[in-house]
């Protein structure tokens, strides 16, 4: 299934990308939805390239999957789950069936829930015990934050509520700072966790509830909880109307949709939120209906299948030069890195190809300072991802996101030509050197070229835009999961660490020894309890 394709990258790879862009070559390698536009002609990927990509998700079933997804079949295997993140966002759709019951009537019940709530908070109905919010603090861990918080940073020109921040970390100076800058009578706080267990997030919970104790009779009163436990809820105090739940069959890193976007909703107005689920429905809609060779996420993915399985790219880096979405490196990182850094396939055997890259980046044009100097001259090669609006949501300075424009498009311009030795000879030589030094100072200022990059361009960064963006990336990781046999829905991964987390926890607040622990663990755990102390 691989053989043709590399056999197809061994006789192609060092062809120039440059020589290949004729006129046809970026309307034929580029595909558009509605206002978005996906350009993937600066790759090395030609038309024989793309057949041979396109058969492979044929020979994958990758088309019956996808419906199977849509449909509620339960494609995580492992844990017996529907996966239907897109459900939460099906505002014009038909009945979606979950074990024979539709469940579109109670996501739009529990939406409309959120909206009503979300008002209340915002118009002042829903006070504090010191008067109406004017913080929210949203406490979650993973998918529970990473996504608000992306969505909250990108979408700050629609935020017309309370100001809303972000605690993840264990580590007390995450909570510690962002209270300090919060009135505890008027401040409400959002409990992340679908079980109301996660250790990281309840320990942060309970220190804002202790925190908040010191100023307010009832501080549960100004708590919310998104979870689907009413008992753990009950017993920390929260009100069932102050919970909102979502059911198993949406991940945790696919779930600001719903619930989990609650502090979203609360910053820039259900309007506004409900556009953004639109964006995302949009972009349900192109992936189910488009033909492969126009579909948008199924070629974002093979792009990526190219790089990584093909040419041994290991790793990709995602580069928006748009400031607001500064968090998006890593809400994919997780998203993508959680659902395909796997090593088996659905069956339980060994995969026989590399599984998910690493997922990096930075916006632009802050990288530029940073990391580019390996991007442009290191050993390895790094497939970019460029992102840039065409305008920003600042008008009176237009001229200045006009530069931000030339810089994202002058890097993968960079990136694909480089610079020969005779260039930078030639350059040399015109500053006035000659002979050995000329040769020396000559070859430091060569550029290999030949470095692949896509670039997705948009209008301006909007809630229906930033609902396209990320229903795009959740599809193109669907896809090469769907390709490489894996399931991308479990995060078994994450649960050995977390298990031993627990096991440690009495040894380093001193109530166990370190006896039964390994030499190195026993020794890190005496200095930290020395200097500790």
């Amino acid at each position: 299934m691989w053989n043709a394709l590399r056999q197809h990258h061994a006789t192609t790879s060092d062809r120039p990308i440059a020589d290949m862009l004729d006129a046809d070559r970026a309307r034929d390698f580029s595909v558009q939805t509605g206002d978005l536009l996906l350009d993937y002609s600066k790759t090395n990927i030609d038309a024989e390239a793309r057949a041979l990509l396109i058969d492979l998700l044929d020979r994958r079933g990758v088309a019956a999957r996808r419906e199977a997804m849509f449909s509620g079949a339960k494609i995580n295997e492992t844990e017996g789950r529907a996966v239907l993140h897109t459900a939460l966002r099906n505002l014009d759709g038909g009945p979606v069936m979950v074990d024979g019951e539709d469940v579109i009537p109670q996501v739009r019940a529990t939406l409309d829930r959120m909206a009503e709530f979300a008002e209340a908070v915002r118009s002042g109905a829903f006070k504090g015990q010191g008067g109406p919010i004017k913080d929210v603090v949203n406490i979650g861990i993973g998918g529970s934050d990473l996504g608000p918080a992306m969505a909250a940073r990108a979408l700050a020109p629609y935020h017309d509520g309370p100001r809303t921040h972000f605690v993840s970390n264990v580590d007390p100076a995450d909570i510690a700072t962002v209270l300090r800058g919060c009135d505890p009578a008027t401040t409400l706080v959002i409990v992340a966790s679908k079980t109301f267990t996660t250790i990281e997030t309840m320990t942060n919970a309970r220190t804002a509830k202790a925190w908040m104790g010191e100023a307010v009779a009832d501080p549960a009163a100004q708590f919310v909880a998104l979870s689907t436990d009413l008992e753990k809820t009950g017993a920390f105090g929260i009100h069932p109307d102050r919970v909102f739940g979502f059911e198993d069959w949406v991940g945790g890193r696919y779930s600001m949709w719903g619930p989990i976007g609650l502090s979203l909703m609360i910053a820039i107005g259900p309007d506004a939120f409900r556009a953004f689920l639109r964006g995302g429905q949009d972009m349900d809609r192109h992936f189910r209906a488009a033909e492969w060779h126009e579909n948008m996420p199924a070629l974002l993915a093979l792009v990526g299948i190219w790089h990584n399985q093909v040419c041994g790219h290991a790793t990709r880096a995602v580069l928006p030069y748009d400031q607001r979405l500064g968090r998006l490196p890593a809400y994919l990182q997780q998203l993508e890195m959680e659902s395909n850094g796997k090593r088996v396939s659905m069956d339980g055997a060994d995969l026989t190809c590399e599984s998910g890259p690493i997922v990096w980046g930075e916006p632009g044009t802050n990288g530029q300072h940073a990391f580019y100097q390996l991007i442009h001259q290191g050993t390895r090669i790094v497939p970019c991802e460029f992102m840039i609006a065409a305008q920003g949501h600042e008008p009176d300075l237009h001229h200045q996101h006009q530069l931000l424009i030339a810089n994202c498009l002058a890097q993968s311009e960079a990136l694909m030509k480089g610079r020969s030795l005779d260039e930078a000879r030639a350059i040399m030589a015109k500053k006035g050197l000659s002979g050995d030094e000329l040769e020396r100072q000559a070859r430091h200022r060569v550029f290999p070229g030949n470095r692949p990059s896509v670039t997705l361009a948009y209008p301006q960064l909007t809630p229906h835009v930033l609902g396209q963006i990320v229903a795009l990336y959740e599809h193109r990781v669907f896809v090469e999961g769907a390709v490489l046999g894996i399931n991308s829905y479990d995060q078994w991964g994450v649960e050995l660490g977390k298990e031993l987390a627990s096991s440690l926890q009495p040894v380093v607040e001193g109530r166990a020894d370190a006896t039964q622990k390994d030499g190195s663990t026993a020794a890190l755990v005496g200095y930290l309890r020395t200097h500790g102390a």
